[in-house]
């Protein structure tokens, strides 16, 4: 019997049992038995996308993230039914500037490959350059190598990745792009890598080892939050604190992030991160106004006026 699959807007794959109405014949009456069908609830994939909903904006990730769900679910239906599944590997390559959440979506997808047991652990290693790259010939390749045996079972995430790549051909980071590439290849079942970084410097990484860009076959663009997401990131930081800002300072803020978003020669905005260094040192500054007028009443308690938000670069507010 044909049991043709359809994917509906909300994501939910129903699986038609019986496409046609089927007829009964009686003495004296017919009657048709509806066509029935049988809902799957993907709940590994609902659990994902309940918590990516909480994050502002990143549309085209919470796409990826579903398309990267489909796949596998299907690539494992094709398996139980005997036809091939090729088991292709998940590593990926973040490119963005800080603060645009690339680190919580590793997360979430450690969690969910977890639950459709790709991986067996779903924990995240967190590293950087210093945690692979050794002091001499032979120590670089050894400490890679334990890197890679902790994240066994989950994902390793290297951030600033294309640091390995600064110091010419006697530094010991092409050692250890090497022994990753490796690892990547034969271990790819075991454990996902996923590299980040800005994308203009990624893009010259790859370049560095001929067999690096072809092991990432999921490369993600993380932009930058508009405006609009940044405000909305510091209303759910302020909410979060039980804080909130007057009229005047959510003008005074709009026009501040308007005008820092603005400039053509920043590249390294730090998106949700400096919204976040606004709001705290926002809020320290809010904490001595209130100890010298020595008014402690809830609202004051909980009110940044335009007075408080510390936005000049005099505050060396960092991006």
């Amino acid at each position: 019997m044909e049991r043709p699959v359809t994917l509906k807007n909300n994501g939910q794959i129903n699986i038609v049992l019986n496409n046609e109405t089927q007829k009964t014949h009686g003495t004296q009456t017919s009657s048709f038995i509806p066509v029935v069908k049988q809902e799957v609830k993907h709940e590994a994939l609902r659990d994902i996308e309940r918590e990516m909903g909480k994050l502002v904006g990143m549309d085209e990730m919470k796409r990826i993230v579903k398309e990267v769900y489909a796949w596998l679910y299907v690539s494992k239906r094709r398996e139980e039914i005997g036809l091939k599944a090729e088991k292709q590997a998940l590593h990926m390559m973040f490119k963005g500037n800080p603060g645009t959440g690339k680190t919580t979506v590793a997360r979430l997808l450690a969690k969910l490959f977890l639950e459709m047991k790709v991986l067996s652990k779903g924990h995240l290693i967190e590293a950087e350059r210093a945690d692979l790259v050794g002091e001499y010939i032979g120590h670089t390749a050894q400490k890679t190598r334990d890197l890679i045996k902790k994240a066994m079972g989950g994902i390793l995430f290297i951030d600033e990745a294309y640091s390995l790549g600064r110091g010419g051909e006697k530094d010991f980071g092409k050692e250890a792009i090497d022994t990753l590439v490796k690892h990547m290849e034969d271990r790819h079942q075991e454990f996902v890598l996923i590299l980040a970084g800005y994308s203009r410097e990624m893009d010259n990484f790859l370049m560095l080892n001929p067999g690096l860009k072809s092991r990432f076959p999921l490369v993600i663009d993380f932009k930058d939050y508009t405006v609009s997401e940044l405000l909305q990131i510091a209303d759910k930081m302020l909410k979060e604190r039980q804080y909130e800002l007057t009229k005047e300072a959510l003008y005074k803020l709009r026009q501040h992030l308007n005008d820092v978003t603005g400039q053509s020669s920043l590249q390294a905005f730090s998106n949700g991160r400096y919204v976040r260094n606004v709001i705290e040192k926002s809020i320290r500054s809010q904490a001595m106004r209130l100890l010298s007028t020595n008014k402690f009443d809830r609202e004051e308690l909980m009110t940044l006026k335009s007075i408080d938000l510390i936005l000049t670069d005099g505050e060396k507010v960092s991006f």
